[in-house]
């Protein structure tokens, strides 16, 4: 089948968009000169994709709503069993909306992209299949997963188990909501600045954000590619490390994973934290917005593993504030590159490509007003840095990214962890349908002052539930080395196994 050419008055208006100008006589010449060019569009048009067979059937599945669906975690359920046998037998799995399922809707939290059907497996899907968990569906992600609030989905706000009313945080909102409901054993989450450890933070479920390429992102909608991790959110630290390992390690089709290296992480939980070196970040104690309760509740947790045989000091890490600043370009000036402009696949890089959601998610123009002001926001201060600045701002900030990860680096050659609050609060009501565009927006990243920062150094981060303040969980973080999660776990099941965290 032969693509579509264009005509001589065509070519001359492409030429406009490049900033050229072709007379009419150009404009024909250079059109007979790009046809053996065009023939080979023609020739790929007519091949069939290079993508993963689908190894696991899968049932056509349904929309759940009412009585079925109370928090408005589910977008879709579709049971789909795995492999008769194998680590994960007897779970059950959650994947966040915007990770491929084959065979059922991927909406990603935009009614732009409702009516997509990924025709492949994500990486971390098969590796579940193959583990013998059983998926039972989609997870309510946040719009674009542009939100650290569970208020900006389409086409209801994800309600927090423990209120209703409530945020459950993003923008995994639903992944986190049934782990901490019970629905699900196990769920998949996505976190490019604070995606996984803010929902579970808000619901009290244990999320990881991995070394920054440990888990493959293949087949699942991408943000920005160097921000880019995805993880486990369960509801016990066991399962997430042992969910972990089967997700972690090298897919060959990521570019993410320049150097990954998976572990044993379930031979860390017996370990416990004697003579273990914990510092308390001074930064992630300074939030402007930081609820006493919340740190109090943090600072009772570090005594307790203190109390276990830990050691624990304060220490400075001025990279910190730098990482969370260097957030704005990287993700914004990132995200209106390749996730809009790019059409949520972007380019340079080798690996799968989802031509489908590519295709689907090119309509986005049509419907821009559409979109969240949460993803709006973004996409403004990301346009105005690559129109006005031409992009020097994404560049350097890049650069300096070395510097805020050095910075880490330095103070985790002096501890094995550093621990600060997930997020500075705990989950606020869900602002109402018809708020405002400020409070809309300041809703959705209020509480990302201590998450995004390890976005952008790719350090592993775990949020590990550590008590209640007014009837509402509280999330403690620790952050290890690059591929040193197996500290993060020893430190977080020895916490665990010291008590109930709702009665602490």
């Amino acid at each position: 089948m032969a693509i579509e050419r264009p005509d001589a008055s065509q070519l001359q208006q492409l030429a406009r968009q490049l900033h050229l100008t072709l007379s009419e006589s150009e404009a024909a010449e250079y059109l007979s000169l790009m046809q053996p060019n065009l023939d080979a569009y023609d020739l790929i048009e007519g091949l069939t994709d290079e993508i993963p067979p689908v190894e696991y059937p899968r049932g056509k599945g349904h929309r759940p709503a009412g009585t079925e669906n109370p928090l408005n975690a589910w977008y879709y359920k579709s049971e789909v069993a795995g492999a008769p046998d194998g680590r994960l037998k007897g779970k059950t799995v959650a994947l966040k909306d915007n990770i491929a399922l084959a065979g059922v809707p991927m909406m990603n939290g935009a009614t732009s992209l409702e009516g997509h059907m990924p025709a492949f497996d994500a990486t971390v899907v098969s590796r579940l299949l193959d583990a013998g968990a059983t998926i039972l569906g989609k997870a309510t992600c946040e719009h674009f997963c542009l939100s650290g609030g569970s208020h900006t989905s389409d086409p209801a706000p994800v309600h927090n188990p423990w209120r209703q009313g409530h945020s459950a945080g993003g923008s995994s909102s639903g992944s986190a909501a049934l782990v901490a409901a019970g629905e699900v054993d196990m769920a998949v989450g996505c976190d490019q600045g604070g995606s996984i450890r803010i929902p579970s933070a808000f619901c009290g479920t244990y999320g990881m954000k991995p070394t920054h390429g440990l888990v493959p992102y293949t087949g699942i909608m991408p943000i920005e590619a160097t921000i880019d991790h995805a993880g486990p959110i369960t509801a016990s630290v066991r399962d997430n490390a042992l969910m972990l390992e089967v997700m972690a390690g090298p897919d060959g089709l990521d570019p993410r994973q320049y150097s990954p290296r998976s572990g044993n992480y379930t031979a860390a939980l017996e370990k416990g934290v004697s003579g273990l070196k914990i510092g308390i970040v001074t930064e992630g104690f300074g939030l402007p917005n930081l609820q006493p309760a919340v740190a109090e509740k943090v600072r009772a947790a570090i005594d307790r593993l203190k109390s276990l045989g830990a050691q624990a000091g304060e220490v400075s890490v001025p990279g910190h504030t730098l990482a969370a600043a260097l957030w704005s370009p990287i993700g914004c000036e990132g995200l209106t590159m390749q996730m809009m402009h790019g059409n949520g696949m972007g380019f340079n890089w080798e690996g799968l490509y989802d031509v489908a959601l590519l295709d689907k998610h090119a309509g986005w123009r049509a419907n821009a007003d559409s979109l969240s002001p949460s993803l709006k926001i973004c996409m403004l201060i990301g346009q105005y840095g690559l129109s006005r600045y031409n992009g020097r701002y994404y560049a350097k900030a890049q650069n300096l990214a070395r510097r805020a990860r050095a910075d880490y680096d330095r103070a985790l050659s002096d501890f094995d962890l550093l621990v600060m609050p997930t997020v500075p609060v705990t989950a606020p009501p869900l602002p109402s349908s018809d708020c405002s565009v400020t409070e809309y927006i300041s809703r959705a990243f209020e509480m990302i002052g201590n998450t995004a920062a390890l976005d952008v150094t790719g350090h592993p981060a775990m949020s590990v539930p550590c008590g209640l303040a007014g009837g509402l969980p509280v999330g403690m973080m620790l952050v290890g080395r690059h591929y040193a999660e197996s500290t993060i776990y020893q430190a977080a099941a020895a916490f665990e196994g010291s008590g109930d965290w709702k009665q602490m």
